[in-house]
């Protein structure tokens, strides 16, 4: 669903991977970015495997539960923000809210296992039931003058400035070990909980888009420059299509990438469009790529391609660090 703002436009959009029974991410964008309606997106990847046999419904709550922190973080900020209370919401944002989140999630699971008991019975031990529910999370927020976001696990947030570079400013430090990821079924999940906190001195030189998106999307690239490009190509075409020109192509190309990597494949994004300068009826005539991110490059010596899918069941992609 496509939602245009006088600021920024807003999609989500996901495909179920290859061979899988059900869908196990969850994904919001909303908000216009004002003081009054703050920008929220949010991405959570269900863990997926036998083990996690409720990942999907712990997507929708942890994304559900972001959206009310989120929202209610960006109410705290207001108009005016003099240095002290936002060196204070810098701590807040960096450590407290980390927690309650995680706490808001692993609560809300319990009651929903407690009203809907598995065959282990409504008083099976609180972190096996947690367990049941395993999920990642991407989140962002931005209003004027300030741009936050967290992750737990694997997924990414993707920015594109206003002079057109693309950066991942939550990508970590070393890559996680196989399909290993942290997760907040994990006891004290919010220890793990990255934060990137960017004050907006000049709203005219933020960013013009961000993206975020679960690992079924990176994955199916053979290297991290196919997927910088892909998101250099999306950029390209919102900035001459505009979002409704692109809407019924996203999920094609979602379904092509979710094609390589066999997992769920979800995208939430927000585009910044410039004031009196859209893209008026020229999208509706413009050339369609097949593929928004062009030829795949060369790969490197040695460096192994995306298999294409062998028709087996792609369940047991992800599991959590413990």
């Amino acid at each position: 669903m496509v939602i245009p703002l006088a600021d920024w436009e807003t999609l989500c959009a996901s495909v179920q991977g290859f061979g899988k029974k059900r869908n196990q991410d969850w994904s919001v964008a909303e908000g216009t970015g004002s003081a009054a309606d703050p920008l929220v997106l949010t991405v959570a990847d269900g863990h997926g495997s036998p083990s996690y046999p409720r990942s999907d419904v712990g997507a929708r709550f942890a994304a559900d539960r972001f959206v009310v922190r989120g929202r209610e973080f960006a109410a705290c900020l207001g108009a005016d923000r003099p240095g002290g209370r936002l060196r204070r919401l810098h701590d807040y944002a960096r450590y407290e809210l980390p927690e309650r989140l995680v706490r808001d999630w692993q609560n809300e699971v319990w009651g929903h296992w407690r009203r809907q008991p598995g065959p282990e019975g409504a008083d099976a031990p609180r972190e096996d039931v947690l367990r049941l529910y395993g999920s990642t999370l991407v989140g962002a927020v931005l209003v004027p003058g300030l741009f936050v976001a967290w992750q737990l696990g694997d997924g990414e947030l993707t920015v594109v400035d206003e002079d057109g570079r693309v950066r991942l400013p939550l990508a970590p430090e070393r890559a996680e070990l196989g399909d290993e990821t942290a997760s907040l079924c994990l006891p004290e999940a919010w220890r793990l909980v990255r934060v990137h906190w960017e004050p907006l001195p000049d709203p005219e030189r933020g960013p013009r888009l961000l993206a975020l998106s679960t690992d079924g999307l990176s994955k199916s690239f053979a290297s991290d420059a196919g997927f910088t490009a892909f998101t250099e190509g999306l950029y390209e075409r919102l900035a001459g299509r505009g979002l409704p020109g692109i809407a019924e192509d996203v999920p094609r190309w979602l379904a092509e990438a979710s094609r390589h990597s066999g997992d769920d494949t979800t995208l939430a994004l927000a585009h910044r469009a410039e004031r009196g300068d859209g893209p008026g009826p020229a999208w509706a005539s413009a050339p369609e790529a097949a593929r928004p991110w062009g030829p795949e490059p060369e790969p490197e010596p040695g460096a192994e391609s995306p298999a294409e899918p062998d028709g087996t069941t792609n369940d047991d992609e992800e599991t959590e660090r413990r």
